[in-house]
């Protein structure tokens, strides 16, 4: 498994060239058999062999040198690079101008080292958690290839990406579980921090309200390296929590719902594997949580915020949008001022509610998806589309509602079907939150 931790080991010692690295991560992009065509929407690869000679020829001399130099990363399409057009993977925003400059966590990326492979494909203007896009393909997840599965979305490109070795991690955004999702039908971590944490200037919005910006990579560690760099702040060592100090809440409000039979016995065997290691786990309803879909029944806060945003767009390309995005989108148009305003008083009384009936835990856990990832042919009639749409964005989209942070690490088996383990951490709480996962990716690993 590529971390950022061996691999900047390895980089660092001279066992490994940065031109290996990246060449590796081409060769596999180019791959004719493999879904490098759909995980990326353009690649950059002869920059990103330059800049990889660079941070060779800069560790040879003896220098000073990121630890992280010339590791390669995928960027969603919502980022601005210098440059490059931000499509949001529509056709729509393909003929704009070139971003002027880096957002500023592009920026902080840069600094630090790290090559931009190239743009990650995703759900169009990021709107579904299933990750389909009908403008420029859909990668599928990794496992059983021969039937074609979901990637999960919107970061669908990025989670493909990182799962199939063409990037070490990917930049994504998060505003119902973007990162997790595709995390969760991938096999690899996605993290969503609390919202305010990682600066949103440059990234173009879905739901200014709800958006996250996050990665999605091989560990915790890596995702808390991440982290730390998209906030300007110098990583250090993530320590993982004692296990026994940990307190959890798995709420059976809603959240177990619907289980197909693989999740819930990977689920129930994670839980079996955290209590064994020393970890507090109870079971109990957390009732405030089903006041939530009935608060988002119409659309809720993420269309409304959408459709403020695509008004203008909607008015002169309706239709070059994606028809199920643009469908979603419009309901927003549905709802009144004084609608959107009780959305927003709804949610502050829910979400302190919560906090509430939750203030003696660390972190709720529960499933990411209560499916594994469906084939692609399951979308095809749109009603079955809206219905796995909801059903996989139930969960993570929890986390974005009530403003906290959340991780989902990989809890299957070898050969198994990937399922994501989810632990969604207290507002402001992302600290305490990666040091859990790490703790707990200790004994995922072990078990």
């Amino acid at each position: 498994m590529q971390t950022l931790e061996n691999l900047s080991q390895a980089l660092n010692s001279g066992r490994l060239r940065a031109r290996e690295l990246v060449d590796q991560a081409l060769d596999r992009i180019a791959d004719p058999q493999g879904e490098g065509a759909r995980a990326f929407l353009s690649v950059n690869a002869k920059l990103a062999r330059e800049q990889a000679d660079d941070a060779d020829r800069r560790r040879a001399a003896g220098g000073p040198i990121s630890p992280f130099a010339g590791i390669p990363i995928g960027v969603k399409d919502l980022f601005d690079v210098a440059g490059e057009v931000t499509r949001a993977a529509s056709t729509i925003l393909s003929s704009d101008p070139p971003a002027l400059r880096d957002a500023p966590t592009i920026a902080r990326l840069r600094a630090a080292g790290f090559i931009f492979i190239g743009r990650n494909t995703m759900t169009e203007f990021a709107f579904s958690g299933l990750g389909a896009n009908p403008h420029y393909g859909t990668p599928t997840s990794p496992f059983d290839r021969a039937t074609g599965r979901i990637p999960g979305g919107s970061t669908s490109g990025g989670a493909v990406a990182v799962a199939d070795g063409m990037a070490v991690a990917s930049l994504g955004t998060d505003t119902g579980g973007s990162c997790r999702i595709p995390a969760a039908f991938c096999g690899i971590v996605g993290f969503k921090p609390t919202a305010h944490r990682v600066a949103r200037l440059g990234v173009l919005p879905l739901a200014h309200s709800l958006d996250s910006v996050g990665p999605l990579a091989n560990s915790a560690g890596c995702c808390a390296t991440l982290d730390a760099i998209l906030r300007g702040v110098t990583p250090t060592a993530l320590v993982p929590a004692a296990l026994r100090d940990v307190r959890l809440l798995i709420p059976t409000s809603l959240v177990l719902n619907e289980l197909d039979d693989h999740v819930a016995a990977t689920f129930e065997r994670s839980v079996d594997a955290l209590t064994r290691a020393g970890a507090n786990i109870a079971r109990r309803p957390v009732d405030e949580l089903l006041r939530i879909p009935e608060i988002n029944a119409r659309g809720g806060i993420a269309s409304a915020e959408a459709y403020a945003w695509h008004r203008p767009l909607l008015e002169r390309h309706r239709d070059r949008y994606d028809q199920r995005v643009a469908n979603r989108i419009l309901k927003g148009a549905e709802l009144s001022d004084q609608d959107v305003r009780e959305l927003y008083e709804a949610r502050a009384a829910v979400t302190a509610a919560v906090e509430r009936s939750t203030n003696d835990v660390d972190a709720l856990l529960l499933p990411t998806t209560p499916i594994i990832a469906p084939p692609l042919s399951a979308l095809e009639k749109d009603a079955d589309y809206l219905r796995l749409n909801g059903l996989v964005l139930r969960n993570p989209s929890l986390a974005n509602f009530l403003d906290r942070c959340a991780i989902s690490l990989p809890a299957h088996r070898h050969g198994e079907a990937p399922v994501g383990l989810m632990f969604i951490g207290r507002r402001d709480g992302d600290e305490r939150l990666l040091s859990i996962a790490q703790a707990v990716e200790n004994v995922l690993n072990r078990d």
